[in-house]
Protein backbone atom coordinates (compact mmCIF):
# COMPACT_ATOMS: atom_id res chain seq x y z
CA UNK A 1 0.00 0.00 0.00
CA UNK A 2 1.18 3.63 -0.94
CA UNK A 3 -0.16 5.90 1.78
CA UNK A 4 -0.24 10.07 1.80
CA UNK A 5 -3.24 10.58 3.80
CA UNK A 6 -6.07 9.61 5.48
CA UNK A 7 -3.36 7.55 7.59
CA UNK A 8 -6.62 6.65 9.43
CA UNK A 9 -8.65 5.10 6.46
CA UNK A 10 -5.55 3.33 5.01
CA UNK A 11 -5.21 1.61 8.89
CA UNK A 12 -8.68 0.49 8.76
CA UNK A 13 -8.10 -0.85 5.08
CA UNK A 14 -4.75 -2.77 6.37
CA UNK A 15 -6.60 -4.25 8.86
CA UNK A 16 -9.15 -5.72 6.16
CA UNK A 17 -6.37 -7.00 3.65
CA UNK A 18 -4.51 -8.63 6.68
CA UNK A 19 -7.67 -9.87 8.55
CA UNK A 20 -8.43 -12.07 5.40
CA UNK A 21 -4.53 -13.49 5.01
CA UNK A 22 -3.07 -11.77 3.08
CA UNK A 23 0.11 -10.20 4.68
CA UNK A 24 0.25 -6.29 3.94
CA UNK A 25 3.50 -3.94 3.17
CA UNK A 26 3.45 -0.24 3.35
CA UNK A 27 4.59 2.56 2.09
CA UNK A 28 3.66 5.73 4.16
CA UNK A 29 5.44 9.45 1.83
CA UNK A 30 7.97 11.13 3.51
CA UNK A 31 6.18 13.65 3.68
CA UNK A 32 4.07 12.94 6.39
CA UNK A 33 5.47 14.09 9.72
CA UNK A 34 7.58 11.37 11.81
CA UNK A 35 4.94 11.75 14.71
CA UNK A 36 1.57 11.39 12.67
CA UNK A 37 3.79 8.06 11.18
CA UNK A 38 5.08 6.96 14.30
CA UNK A 39 1.77 7.06 15.76
CA UNK A 40 0.12 5.17 12.54
CA UNK A 41 2.81 2.21 13.18
CA UNK A 42 1.64 1.76 16.73
CA UNK A 43 -1.79 1.86 15.98
CA UNK A 44 -1.01 -1.64 13.39
CA UNK A 45 1.64 -2.82 15.57
CA UNK A 46 -0.86 -5.39 17.11
CA UNK A 47 -1.15 -7.13 13.37
CA UNK A 48 1.78 -9.47 12.66
CA UNK A 49 1.60 -9.34 9.02
CA UNK A 50 1.98 -5.95 8.21
CA UNK A 51 5.23 -4.90 7.36
CA UNK A 52 6.48 -0.81 7.09
CA UNK A 53 9.34 -0.10 4.54
CA UNK A 54 11.63 2.40 3.79
CA UNK A 55 9.97 5.84 3.09
CA UNK A 56 10.66 8.15 -0.16
CA UNK A 57 9.36 11.67 -0.61
CA UNK A 58 6.59 10.93 -3.06
CA UNK A 59 5.11 13.41 -5.65
CA UNK A 60 2.96 13.30 -8.33
CA UNK A 61 5.34 12.99 -11.79
CA UNK A 62 8.30 12.15 -9.80
CA UNK A 63 9.84 9.30 -9.59
CA UNK A 64 9.90 8.74 -5.42
CA UNK A 65 6.26 7.23 -6.83
CA UNK A 66 8.13 4.48 -8.53
CA UNK A 67 11.02 4.01 -5.66
CA UNK A 68 8.55 3.84 -2.78
CA UNK A 69 7.24 0.71 -5.22
CA UNK A 70 10.47 -0.84 -5.11
CA UNK A 71 11.49 -0.91 -1.59
CA UNK A 72 7.78 -2.48 -0.85
CA UNK A 73 7.98 -4.61 -3.44
CA UNK A 74 10.98 -6.22 -1.99
CA UNK A 75 10.38 -6.26 1.44
CA UNK A 76 7.03 -8.40 0.48
CA UNK A 77 8.79 -10.71 -1.88
CA UNK A 78 11.89 -11.58 0.95
CA UNK A 79 9.39 -11.61 3.96
CA UNK A 80 7.08 -13.28 2.31
CA UNK A 81 8.12 -16.28 0.47
CA UNK A 82 4.88 -17.86 -0.53
CA UNK A 83 3.37 -14.74 -1.84
CA UNK A 84 2.55 -15.88 -5.31
CA UNK A 85 0.48 -12.23 -6.24
CA UNK A 86 1.45 -8.69 -5.37
CA UNK A 87 -1.44 -6.53 -5.80
CA UNK A 88 -0.15 -2.82 -5.56
CA UNK A 89 -3.21 -0.56 -3.97
CA UNK A 90 -3.20 2.64 -2.24
CA UNK A 91 -4.24 4.05 0.61
CA UNK A 92 -7.44 5.31 -0.75
CA UNK A 93 -8.06 2.16 -2.15
CA UNK A 94 -11.62 -0.17 -0.76
CA UNK A 95 -12.11 -3.28 -1.39
CA UNK A 96 -15.48 -4.06 -3.00
CA UNK A 97 -15.79 -7.61 -2.73
CA UNK A 98 -14.52 -10.39 -0.37
CA UNK A 99 -10.54 -10.51 -0.65
CA UNK A 100 -11.33 -14.18 -1.03
CA UNK A 101 -12.72 -14.22 -4.08
CA UNK A 102 -9.51 -12.00 -4.89
CA UNK A 103 -7.48 -14.62 -3.57
CA UNK A 104 -8.97 -17.31 -5.57
CA UNK A 105 -9.53 -15.57 -8.89
CA UNK A 106 -5.58 -15.09 -8.87
CA UNK A 107 -5.13 -18.56 -7.94
CA UNK A 108 -6.99 -20.17 -10.75
CA UNK A 109 -4.54 -17.46 -12.91
CA UNK A 110 -1.31 -18.05 -11.01
CA UNK A 111 1.06 -17.36 -14.45
CA UNK A 112 -0.98 -14.30 -15.39
CA UNK A 113 0.05 -10.66 -14.57
CA UNK A 114 -2.83 -7.97 -14.57
CA UNK A 115 -0.99 -4.57 -15.52
CA UNK A 116 -2.18 -1.99 -17.95
CA UNK A 117 0.68 -2.04 -20.27
CA UNK A 118 0.36 -0.56 -23.95
CA UNK A 119 2.56 1.38 -26.15
CA UNK A 120 2.19 5.45 -26.58
CA UNK A 121 0.62 5.52 -30.26
CA UNK A 122 -2.15 3.33 -28.34
CA UNK A 123 -2.99 5.61 -25.30
CA UNK A 124 -5.59 7.49 -25.54
CA UNK A 125 -6.26 9.13 -22.16
CA UNK A 126 -2.57 10.85 -21.98
CA UNK A 127 -3.83 14.99 -20.99
CA UNK A 128 -0.80 17.61 -21.05
CA UNK A 129 0.80 17.14 -24.86
CA UNK A 130 3.58 14.67 -23.82
CA UNK A 131 3.67 11.28 -25.03
CA UNK A 132 7.12 10.63 -26.82
CA UNK A 133 8.63 13.20 -25.12
CA UNK A 134 7.65 12.17 -22.10
CA UNK A 135 10.41 9.08 -22.22
CA UNK A 136 13.07 11.28 -25.04
CA UNK A 137 13.36 14.60 -22.46
CA UNK A 138 14.50 15.15 -19.38
CA UNK A 139 12.64 16.49 -16.57
CA UNK A 140 14.32 17.57 -13.52
CA UNK A 141 11.59 19.95 -12.19
CA UNK A 142 8.42 19.35 -10.88
CA UNK A 143 5.24 19.90 -12.99
CA UNK A 144 3.11 21.23 -9.98
CA UNK A 145 5.94 23.10 -7.68
CA UNK A 146 7.93 24.53 -10.21
CA UNK A 147 5.76 24.62 -13.49
CA UNK A 148 7.38 27.32 -14.64
CA UNK A 149 11.07 25.96 -14.72
CA UNK A 150 9.55 22.34 -16.20
CA UNK A 151 8.03 24.09 -19.29
CA UNK A 152 11.29 26.37 -20.01
CA UNK A 153 13.46 22.97 -19.30
CA UNK A 154 11.01 21.02 -21.82
CA UNK A 155 11.27 24.34 -24.56
CA UNK A 156 15.12 24.34 -24.10
CA UNK A 157 15.50 20.84 -24.83
CA UNK A 158 12.77 20.94 -27.82
CA UNK A 159 15.28 24.13 -29.42
CA UNK A 160 18.57 22.21 -29.19
CA UNK A 161 17.20 19.03 -30.19
CA UNK A 162 18.24 17.04 -27.47
CA UNK A 163 16.85 13.22 -26.93
CA UNK A 164 17.22 10.33 -24.94
CA UNK A 165 16.83 6.44 -26.31
CA UNK A 166 15.76 4.54 -24.85
CA UNK A 167 17.86 1.89 -22.81
CA UNK A 168 18.79 -1.45 -24.36
CA UNK A 169 15.75 -1.17 -26.89
CA UNK A 170 13.38 -0.88 -24.92
CA UNK A 171 9.77 -0.38 -26.23
CA UNK A 172 8.01 2.21 -24.45
CA UNK A 173 4.35 1.19 -22.48
CA UNK A 174 2.41 3.23 -20.66
CA UNK A 175 -0.96 2.21 -18.41
CA UNK A 176 -2.44 2.51 -14.41
CA UNK A 177 -0.35 2.67 -11.61
CA UNK A 178 -2.04 0.27 -10.15
CA UNK A 179 -1.27 -3.92 -10.98
CA UNK A 180 -1.27 -6.90 -9.73
CA UNK A 181 2.09 -8.61 -10.98
CA UNK A 182 2.92 -12.17 -10.04
CA UNK A 183 5.86 -13.18 -7.89
CA UNK A 184 7.94 -14.49 -11.27
CA UNK A 185 7.75 -10.92 -12.87
CA UNK A 186 7.98 -8.73 -10.35
CA UNK A 187 11.33 -10.94 -8.98
CA UNK A 188 12.83 -10.72 -12.40
CA UNK A 189 11.81 -6.54 -12.73
CA UNK A 190 13.91 -5.91 -9.35
CA UNK A 191 16.43 -8.33 -9.73
CA UNK A 192 17.98 -8.00 -13.50
CA UNK A 193 21.50 -7.35 -13.41
CA UNK A 194 20.31 -3.92 -16.09
CA UNK A 195 18.16 -2.37 -13.03
CA UNK A 196 20.53 0.40 -12.20
CA UNK A 197 20.75 1.26 -16.30
CA UNK A 198 16.65 1.40 -15.96
CA UNK A 199 16.32 3.03 -13.17
CA UNK A 200 18.72 6.08 -13.91
CA UNK A 201 16.78 6.23 -17.30
CA UNK A 202 13.21 6.08 -15.77
CA UNK A 203 14.49 8.46 -13.09
CA UNK A 204 13.94 11.67 -15.59
CA UNK A 205 11.03 10.16 -17.38
CA UNK A 206 8.00 12.22 -16.83
CA UNK A 207 4.78 10.02 -14.59
CA UNK A 208 7.69 7.16 -14.28
CA UNK A 209 4.96 5.27 -12.11
CA UNK A 210 2.76 4.98 -15.43
CA UNK A 211 5.43 3.81 -17.76
CA UNK A 212 8.28 2.04 -15.15
CA UNK A 213 6.67 -1.15 -14.49
CA UNK A 214 4.10 -1.48 -17.23
CA UNK A 215 7.61 -1.27 -19.78
CA UNK A 216 9.65 -3.75 -18.29
CA UNK A 217 6.62 -6.16 -17.63
CA UNK A 218 6.59 -7.18 -21.27
CA UNK A 219 10.25 -7.93 -21.19
CA UNK A 220 9.67 -11.02 -18.70
CA UNK A 221 5.71 -11.49 -18.39
CA UNK A 222 4.99 -14.62 -20.01
CA UNK A 223 0.99 -14.04 -19.82
CA UNK A 224 0.05 -10.41 -19.73
CA UNK A 225 -3.82 -9.06 -19.13
CA UNK A 226 -3.76 -5.27 -19.97
CA UNK A 227 -6.17 -4.25 -17.78
CA UNK A 228 -5.96 -2.54 -13.85
CA UNK A 229 -7.66 -5.37 -11.55
CA UNK A 230 -8.63 -1.68 -9.74
CA UNK A 231 -11.31 0.36 -10.55
CA UNK A 232 -10.32 3.87 -11.70
CA UNK A 233 -11.96 6.72 -13.28
CA UNK A 234 -10.33 9.86 -14.98
CA UNK A 235 -12.23 12.88 -15.87
CA UNK A 236 -11.60 14.92 -19.37
CA UNK A 237 -8.72 16.66 -17.67
CA UNK A 238 -7.11 13.45 -16.56
CA UNK A 239 -7.83 14.05 -12.51
CA UNK A 240 -9.22 11.02 -11.47
CA UNK A 241 -12.67 10.73 -10.30
CA UNK A 242 -13.77 10.71 -6.22
CA UNK A 243 -16.12 8.24 -5.25
CA UNK A 244 -18.47 9.44 -2.28
CA UNK A 245 -21.46 7.47 -0.68
CA UNK A 246 -23.80 8.36 -3.33
CA UNK A 247 -22.02 5.82 -5.50
CA UNK A 248 -22.18 3.33 -3.30
CA UNK A 249 -24.82 1.55 -6.14
CA UNK A 250 -22.60 2.14 -8.71
CA UNK A 251 -19.47 0.81 -7.11
CA UNK A 252 -21.83 -2.38 -6.70
CA UNK A 253 -22.56 -2.75 -10.51
CA UNK A 254 -18.98 -2.99 -11.30
CA UNK A 255 -18.53 -5.97 -10.03
CA UNK A 256 -14.91 -4.89 -9.09
CA UNK A 257 -12.27 -6.16 -6.48
CA UNK A 258 -10.64 -2.91 -5.49
CA UNK A 259 -11.86 1.00 -6.13
CA UNK A 260 -10.19 4.09 -6.35
CA UNK A 261 -10.36 6.87 -5.05
CA UNK A 262 -11.96 6.73 -2.65
CA UNK A 263 -13.22 10.02 0.12
CA UNK A 264 -12.43 9.64 3.21
CA UNK A 265 -15.10 10.48 4.69
CA UNK A 266 -17.59 8.34 2.90
CA UNK A 267 -18.52 6.38 5.72
CA UNK A 268 -21.49 4.70 4.08
CA UNK A 269 -19.29 3.01 1.60
CA UNK A 270 -16.44 2.04 3.90
CA UNK A 271 -19.21 0.24 5.82
CA UNK A 272 -20.48 -1.34 3.17
CA UNK A 273 -17.75 -3.29 1.72
CA UNK A 274 -15.21 -3.89 4.81
CA UNK A 275 -17.76 -6.50 5.57
CA UNK A 276 -17.76 -9.87 6.17
CA UNK A 277 -18.38 -12.53 3.14
CA UNK A 278 -22.40 -12.20 4.00
CA UNK A 279 -22.70 -8.72 3.21
CA UNK A 280 -20.50 -8.84 -0.01
CA UNK A 281 -21.49 -8.74 -3.23
CA UNK A 282 -21.78 -11.82 -5.50
CA UNK A 283 -19.37 -13.70 -7.39
CA UNK A 284 -18.71 -12.44 -11.19
CA UNK A 285 -16.02 -11.65 -13.11
CA UNK A 286 -15.21 -7.76 -12.42
CA UNK A 287 -16.95 -5.41 -15.29
CA UNK A 288 -16.11 -1.78 -14.57
CA UNK A 289 -17.78 -1.25 -18.50
CA UNK A 290 -20.82 -1.44 -16.94
CA UNK A 291 -20.56 1.61 -15.43
CA UNK A 292 -18.81 3.24 -18.20
CA UNK A 293 -21.45 4.47 -19.94
CA UNK A 294 -22.73 6.53 -17.22
CA UNK A 295 -18.63 8.45 -16.49
CA UNK A 296 -19.02 8.93 -20.21
CA UNK A 297 -22.69 10.84 -19.57
CA UNK A 298 -20.51 12.51 -16.79
CA UNK A 299 -17.80 13.68 -19.02
CA UNK A 300 -19.99 15.06 -21.90
CA UNK A 301 -21.88 16.92 -19.49
CA UNK A 302 -18.80 18.04 -17.43
CA UNK A 303 -17.39 18.86 -21.07
CA UNK A 304 -20.60 20.12 -23.42
CA UNK A 305 -23.41 21.03 -21.10
CA UNK A 306 -26.96 20.84 -21.98
CA UNK A 307 -28.31 22.98 -25.42
CA UNK A 308 -28.32 26.38 -25.27
CA UNK A 309 -27.19 26.39 -21.42
CA UNK A 310 -23.75 27.89 -19.79
CA UNK A 311 -21.85 26.57 -17.94
CA UNK A 312 -18.95 28.72 -16.10
CA UNK A 313 -15.94 26.81 -17.64
CA UNK A 314 -17.90 27.58 -21.11
CA UNK A 315 -19.10 30.85 -20.71
CA UNK A 316 -16.26 33.18 -21.02
CA UNK A 317 -14.95 30.65 -24.16
CA UNK A 318 -16.06 31.41 -27.68
CA UNK A 319 -17.54 28.42 -29.35
CA UNK A 320 -17.38 26.53 -26.83
CA UNK A 321 -21.35 26.36 -26.31
CA UNK A 322 -23.25 23.29 -26.62
CA UNK A 323 -26.12 24.92 -29.37
CA UNK A 324 -26.05 28.43 -29.36
CA UNK A 325 -29.73 28.45 -28.05
CA UNK A 326 -31.71 25.76 -26.50
CA UNK A 327 -34.58 25.37 -29.08
CA UNK A 328 -35.73 27.02 -32.39
CA UNK A 329 -36.98 30.19 -33.12
CA UNK A 330 -37.78 32.81 -35.70
CA UNK A 331 -36.56 36.06 -36.92
CA UNK A 332 -38.35 38.33 -39.46
CA UNK A 333 -36.88 41.42 -40.74
CA UNK A 334 -39.47 43.35 -43.04
CA UNK A 335 -42.23 41.99 -42.43
CA UNK A 336 -43.90 44.11 -39.79
CA UNK A 337 -43.15 47.41 -41.86
CA UNK A 338 -45.14 45.49 -45.03
CA UNK A 339 -47.77 44.32 -43.48
CA UNK A 340 -50.52 45.70 -41.16
CA UNK A 341 -50.67 44.43 -37.79
CA UNK A 342 -48.59 41.51 -38.46
CA UNK A 343 -47.66 40.61 -35.09
CA UNK A 344 -50.97 39.86 -33.95
CA UNK A 345 -51.69 38.01 -36.95
CA UNK A 346 -48.83 35.34 -36.70
CA UNK A 347 -49.46 34.83 -33.71
CA UNK A 348 -53.06 34.19 -34.23
CA UNK A 349 -51.85 31.93 -37.50
CA UNK A 350 -49.19 30.07 -35.38
CA UNK A 351 -50.00 30.05 -31.77
CA UNK A 352 -46.39 31.23 -31.55
CA UNK A 353 -45.56 33.80 -28.65
CA UNK A 354 -44.94 36.69 -31.24
CA UNK A 355 -42.74 39.70 -29.74
CA UNK A 356 -41.67 43.29 -31.94
CA UNK A 357 -38.24 44.41 -32.15
CA UNK A 358 -36.24 42.97 -29.09
CA UNK A 359 -33.22 44.27 -30.34
CA UNK A 360 -34.86 48.19 -30.50
CA UNK A 361 -32.98 50.96 -29.63
CA UNK A 362 -35.40 52.43 -27.06
CA UNK A 363 -36.21 48.94 -24.94
CA UNK A 364 -36.91 45.73 -25.37
CA UNK A 365 -40.50 45.51 -27.46
CA UNK A 366 -41.88 42.31 -25.99
CA UNK A 367 -45.10 40.73 -26.91
CA UNK A 368 -48.51 42.36 -25.82
CA UNK A 369 -46.35 44.97 -23.93
CA UNK A 370 -44.90 43.25 -21.44
CA UNK A 371 -42.23 44.92 -19.35
CA UNK A 372 -40.71 41.37 -18.29
CA UNK A 373 -40.89 38.02 -19.31
CA UNK A 374 -39.83 34.75 -18.20
CA UNK A 375 -36.87 34.51 -16.15
CA UNK A 376 -37.06 38.49 -14.89
CA UNK A 377 -35.89 39.66 -18.06
CA UNK A 378 -36.86 43.26 -17.87
CA UNK A 379 -37.37 45.58 -20.98
CA UNK A 380 -34.58 47.62 -20.40
CA UNK A 381 -32.33 48.27 -23.10
CA UNK A 382 -29.23 49.28 -21.18
CA UNK A 383 -29.43 46.06 -19.76
CA UNK A 384 -30.26 43.76 -22.49
CA UNK A 385 -27.15 45.67 -24.55
CA UNK A 386 -24.74 45.11 -21.51
CA UNK A 387 -24.63 41.75 -23.12
CA UNK A 388 -26.94 40.98 -25.92
CA UNK A 389 -25.92 37.23 -26.86
CA UNK A 390 -26.99 36.13 -23.50
CA UNK A 391 -30.16 38.35 -23.33
CA UNK A 392 -31.30 36.02 -26.43
CA UNK A 393 -29.72 32.76 -24.51
CA UNK A 394 -31.50 33.34 -21.58
CA UNK A 395 -35.09 34.22 -23.75
CA UNK A 396 -34.39 31.41 -25.52
CA UNK A 397 -33.73 29.13 -22.43
CA UNK A 398 -36.73 30.28 -20.01
CA UNK A 399 -39.35 29.90 -22.73
CA UNK A 400 -38.48 26.67 -23.80
CA UNK A 401 -41.27 24.90 -25.08
CA UNK A 402 -42.87 27.57 -26.73
CA UNK A 403 -42.17 29.21 -29.91
CA UNK A 404 -40.75 32.51 -30.06
CA UNK A 405 -40.65 34.96 -33.04
CA UNK A 406 -39.30 38.83 -33.14
CA UNK A 407 -38.66 41.51 -35.23
CA UNK A 408 -35.13 42.80 -36.53
CA UNK A 409 -34.11 45.49 -38.78
CA UNK A 410 -31.64 47.90 -39.76
CA UNK A 411 -32.43 50.33 -36.41
CA UNK A 412 -32.02 47.52 -34.32
CA UNK A 413 -28.77 46.65 -32.17
CA UNK A 414 -26.50 44.90 -34.69
CA UNK A 415 -24.00 43.45 -32.13
CA UNK A 416 -26.71 39.95 -32.02
CA UNK A 417 -26.00 39.59 -35.73
CA UNK A 418 -23.47 37.06 -36.13
CA UNK A 419 -24.51 34.83 -33.21
CA UNK A 420 -28.39 34.63 -35.08
CA UNK A 421 -26.73 33.74 -38.29
CA UNK A 422 -24.36 31.24 -36.65
CA UNK A 423 -27.13 29.05 -34.59
CA UNK A 424 -28.97 26.14 -36.16
CA UNK A 425 -31.48 26.84 -33.83
CA UNK A 426 -32.61 30.70 -36.09
CA UNK A 427 -35.17 30.71 -39.12
CA UNK A 428 -34.14 33.47 -40.58
CA UNK A 429 -36.76 35.64 -42.90
CA UNK A 430 -35.85 38.90 -44.52
CA UNK A 431 -37.57 40.92 -47.23
CA UNK A 432 -34.89 43.43 -47.82
CA UNK A 433 -35.45 47.20 -48.45
CA UNK A 434 -38.89 47.29 -46.34
CA UNK A 435 -37.41 49.30 -43.95
CA UNK A 436 -37.94 51.77 -46.87
CA UNK A 437 -42.07 51.91 -46.08
CA UNK A 438 -41.88 53.53 -43.08
CA UNK A 439 -39.76 56.60 -43.96
CA UNK A 440 -41.98 56.70 -47.44
CA UNK A 441 -45.21 57.11 -45.03
CA UNK A 442 -43.05 59.56 -42.63
CA UNK A 443 -43.73 63.27 -42.80
CA UNK A 444 -39.72 64.30 -42.64
CA UNK A 445 -37.77 66.62 -44.40
CA UNK A 446 -36.79 64.70 -47.46
CA UNK A 447 -32.87 65.70 -47.25
CA UNK A 448 -33.41 63.91 -44.00
CA UNK A 449 -35.17 60.44 -45.61
CA UNK A 450 -32.00 60.60 -48.12
CA UNK A 451 -29.62 60.59 -45.09
CA UNK A 452 -31.54 58.15 -43.01
CA UNK A 453 -32.09 55.85 -45.99
CA UNK A 454 -28.63 55.53 -47.05
CA UNK A 455 -27.23 54.76 -43.53
CA UNK A 456 -30.18 52.46 -43.48
CA UNK A 457 -29.22 50.37 -46.52
CA UNK A 458 -25.60 50.07 -45.68
CA UNK A 459 -26.43 48.20 -42.40
CA UNK A 460 -29.09 45.91 -44.30
CA UNK A 461 -26.52 45.19 -46.79
CA UNK A 462 -23.92 44.45 -44.10
CA UNK A 463 -26.31 42.49 -42.05
CA UNK A 464 -27.56 40.29 -45.85
CA UNK A 465 -23.65 39.27 -46.11
CA UNK A 466 -23.49 37.61 -42.77
CA UNK A 467 -26.78 35.59 -43.20
CA UNK A 468 -25.05 34.77 -46.63
CA UNK A 469 -21.60 33.97 -45.26
CA UNK A 470 -20.36 30.22 -45.33
CA UNK A 471 -20.04 30.54 -41.59
CA UNK A 472 -23.82 30.96 -41.10
CA UNK A 473 -25.88 27.81 -39.85
CA UNK A 474 -28.90 29.80 -39.39
CA UNK A 475 -31.76 28.59 -42.06
CA UNK A 476 -31.77 32.02 -44.18
CA UNK A 477 -34.72 33.14 -46.31
CA UNK A 478 -34.32 36.02 -48.37
CA UNK A 479 -37.02 38.19 -51.07
CA UNK A 480 -36.29 41.70 -52.28
CA UNK A 481 -39.42 43.98 -51.75
CA UNK A 482 -40.01 43.97 -55.29
CA UNK A 483 -40.33 40.08 -55.54
CA UNK A 484 -42.52 39.59 -52.73
CA UNK A 485 -45.23 41.78 -53.33
CA UNK A 486 -45.40 40.32 -56.24
CA UNK A 487 -46.60 36.93 -55.24
CA UNK A 488 -46.80 37.12 -50.91
CA UNK A 489 -48.86 33.89 -50.54
CA UNK A 490 -46.40 31.30 -51.25
CA UNK A 491 -43.79 32.77 -48.72
CA UNK A 492 -45.77 32.95 -45.92
CA UNK A 493 -47.07 29.69 -46.11
CA UNK A 494 -43.97 29.01 -46.19
CA UNK A 495 -43.32 30.35 -43.14
CA UNK A 496 -46.09 29.11 -41.40
CA UNK A 497 -45.06 25.52 -42.26
CA UNK A 498 -41.73 26.15 -41.18
CA UNK A 499 -42.80 27.32 -37.67
CA UNK A 500 -45.39 24.49 -37.60
CA UNK A 501 -48.33 25.81 -37.67
CA UNK A 502 -50.90 22.64 -37.83
CA UNK A 503 -54.65 24.59 -37.83
CA UNK A 504 -55.03 25.29 -41.41
CA UNK A 505 -53.74 23.12 -44.05
CA UNK A 506 -53.37 26.12 -46.36
CA UNK A 507 -53.00 29.85 -45.73
CA UNK A 508 -56.38 31.32 -46.54
CA UNK A 509 -55.79 34.60 -45.25
CA UNK A 510 -52.92 36.62 -45.50
CA UNK A 511 -52.09 39.96 -43.92
CA UNK A 512 -52.93 43.43 -45.20
CA UNK A 513 -50.21 45.28 -46.91
CA UNK A 514 -49.47 48.86 -46.38
CA UNK A 515 -51.07 51.05 -49.30
CA UNK A 516 -48.08 51.58 -51.42
CA UNK A 517 -49.22 53.80 -53.74
CA UNK A 518 -46.21 56.09 -54.84
CA UNK A 519 -43.57 54.13 -53.20
CA UNK A 520 -41.92 53.64 -56.74
CA UNK A 521 -41.47 57.48 -57.26
CA UNK A 522 -40.27 58.04 -53.77
CA UNK A 523 -37.65 55.55 -54.85
CA UNK A 524 -37.00 57.08 -57.65
CA UNK A 525 -36.93 60.51 -55.97
CA UNK A 526 -34.06 59.10 -53.86
CA UNK A 527 -32.25 57.81 -57.32
CA UNK A 528 -32.64 61.35 -58.41
CA UNK A 529 -31.19 62.87 -55.28
CA UNK A 530 -28.18 60.63 -56.05
CA UNK A 531 -28.92 58.08 -53.38
CA UNK A 532 -29.12 54.25 -55.09
CA UNK A 533 -31.70 51.97 -53.41
CA UNK A 534 -31.12 48.65 -54.75
CA UNK A 535 -31.69 45.96 -51.99
CA UNK A 536 -35.68 46.65 -52.75
CA UNK A 537 -34.89 45.13 -55.97
CA UNK A 538 -36.41 46.08 -59.69
CA UNK A 539 -39.31 48.38 -58.40
CA UNK A 540 -41.27 50.34 -60.67
CA UNK A 541 -42.29 53.70 -60.34
CA UNK A 542 -45.57 53.34 -61.11
CA UNK A 543 -47.35 50.86 -60.06
CA UNK A 544 -50.76 50.03 -61.21
CA UNK A 545 -51.55 53.37 -63.12
CA UNK A 546 -53.26 51.31 -65.79
CA UNK A 547 -56.80 50.22 -65.66
CA UNK A 548 -56.61 46.52 -66.33
CA UNK A 549 -58.42 45.95 -69.78
CA UNK A 550 -62.33 45.01 -69.41
CA UNK A 551 -63.24 41.80 -70.24
CA UNK A 552 -65.12 40.79 -73.67
CA UNK A 553 -68.80 40.61 -72.97
CA UNK A 554 -69.77 37.12 -73.43
CA UNK A 555 -71.51 35.82 -77.01
CA UNK A 556 -75.31 35.12 -77.05
CA UNK A 557 -77.54 33.82 -79.77
CA UNK A 558 -80.07 35.35 -81.11
CA UNK A 559 -83.06 33.95 -82.65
Amino acid sequence: MLVHTALGRAEQVARHWSAAGCPVVIHVDRHVPKATFDTFVKALSDVPDIRFCERYRCEWGTWGLVAGTQAASEMMLASFPKVRHVYLASGSCLPLRPVQELIDYLASRPRTDFIESATTSDVPWTVGGLDEERFTLRFPFSWKRHRYFFDKAVAVQRRLGLQRKMPNGLVPHMGSQWWCLTRHTLSAILQDPERDTYDRYFRHVWIPDESYFQTLARQYSTKIESRSLTLSKFDFQGKPHIFYDDHLQLLRRSDCFVARKIWPYADRLYDAFLTDAAGAMKKTEPNPGKIDRIFAKAVERRTRGRSGLYMQSRFPNEDWENGVTAAPYSVFQGFAELFENFEPWLAKATGARVHGHLFAPDKVHFSEGQTAINGALSDSAILRDHNCKTFLTNLIWNTRGERQCFQFGPHDNQDICWRIARDSNAQISVITGAWAVPLFRSNLDFAEIRATAARLQRIENEHMDILRSPHAKAHVRIWTMAEFIEAPMEPLQGILDEIGRTKLRRLAEAPKMVDLGGFGQFLQNLKNQGMHPYLMGDFPVERGVEASPKPPRKPYLVQ
